[in-house]
């Protein structure tokens, strides 16, 4: 069971990026593909997350294990806007707020699976996970885990 946990977090970095890549990619296809308009604050968490694939893609193939410093803020950031986001399509207090006055409304829901997965809800998925990888990630700190010293 412990060796299961190293192992665990040895690849944290590594499923970290393959979450930011597949929320790229999925960003990508809900708007160039399928022609999804995106809102204000899709922009903004699209510039929250497009970086996040590039950085945790570089500190996987390097192996780099202290990079939390530079992912959380962009991951913890997102989840913030991304719970906004999906707050205000979801709850009926909320549409008052108004943060997208030009272009596509940021309620406007163009997936709605089950009743409740829209893709603001798949972006808040996507930051989560990352930041609890990132959490998860052990640093390089002069001690070897595997010798224990």
């Amino acid at each position: 069971m412990g060796e299961d946990r190293v192992v665990v977090r040895d690849k944290t970095i590594y499923l970290a990026w393959v979450v930011a890549l597949t929320a790229t990619l999925g960003s990508l296809y809900f708007s160039e593909i399928r022609g999804f308009i995106p809102c204000e604050l899709c922009w903004y968490q699209r510039i929250l997350m497009y970086p996040l694939s590039i950085i945790l893609g570089i500190a996987a193939f390097y192996s780099e294990t202290r990079i939390k410093k530079y992912v959380l803020p962009f991951s913890i950031f997102g989840a913030c806007v991304s719970l906004f986001h999906y707050l205000e399509q979801k709850v009926p207090g909320f549409e008052e707020i108004k943060p997208c006055t030009n272009g596509v409304p940021c309620n406007v829901q163009y997936i709605n699976w089950f009743g409740f997965i829209t893709i603001p809800f798949l972006a808040l998925v996507a930051f989560i996970l990352i930041t609890i990888l990132m959490i998860l990630t052990r640093s390089e700190t002069g001690v070897n885990p595997k010798s224990g010293s």
